[in-house]
């Protein structure tokens, strides 16, 4: 898939034309779309977001991306999930009764009332494990974290990373083809553009 062209997924959650500089950063011209069947035939995808699940999940419904985003997983196509856009892959919400995308089972809770919220700022992310996204990427590094929720996956194997805020959540969950960081590598300088670089060149290309 060399020269693969990544789709970058804009369903209104925000955040997007940052996604797109980092990676105009590393060379590639991504590509912006809300069109299902652009998604549908997308070779590599960033499914990014902020804000909240219902409004989200109601604007993909609307624009016919549920099914093609379901169907991108399934069939395969790397995939990187930021923020927003790991919290909607699992089942359901607290933040609101529509159900997510139900890609990988569990549900996304409120972080715990004895912490400020959002929990906005760097914080360290420590890896159970390694993938390639995260080649020379060291257990603890820094991130950068914008949210109140936060995913909690059934499946404990498919956590690979995690970051204490009042807790100890979820802040990588990976599956097969799928990666999805809590965090924002946009936002989170050279380690987070090596994360994007690591998905393009160790997902995509392989």
């Amino acid at each position: 898939m060399t020269g693969a062209r990544v789709t970058i997924v804009d369903y209104g959650a925000g955040n997007v034309r940052s996604v797109a500089k980092a990676i105009e950063k590393l060379g590639r011209t991504p590509h912006v779309t809300g069109n299902p069947d652009d998604v549908s035939s997308a070779e590599a995808i960033i499914f990014p977001g902020q804000g909240a699940s219902e409004s989200a999940m109601t604007t993909l419904s609307e624009r016919g991306l549920v099914e093609p985003l379901r169907e991108v997983i399934a069939g395969g196509v790397p995939f990187f999930g930021v923020c927003l856009g790991l919290q909607l892959l699992l089942d359901t919400s607290e933040e609101g009764p529509s159900p997510c995308l139900g890609v990988a089972p569990g549900r996304v809770r409120l972080l715990p009332e004895q912490v400020k919220r959002p929990h906005m700022g760097w914080n360290r992310v420590d890896l159970l494990g390694d993938h390639s996204v995260f080649r020379g990427v060291e257990s603890g590094s820094y991130f950068y974290f914008v949210h109140s929720y936060y995913a909690d996956p059934e499946n404990e194997s498919l956590v690979l990373g995690t970051t204490e805020y009042g807790l100890q959540f979820c802040s990588v969950l990976v599956r097969d083809n799928l990666v999805a960081t809590q965090f924002h590598p946009e936002k989170s300088g050279a380690l987070g553009l090596r994360l994007y670089e690591n998905f393009l060149s160790n997902m995509v290309e392989a």
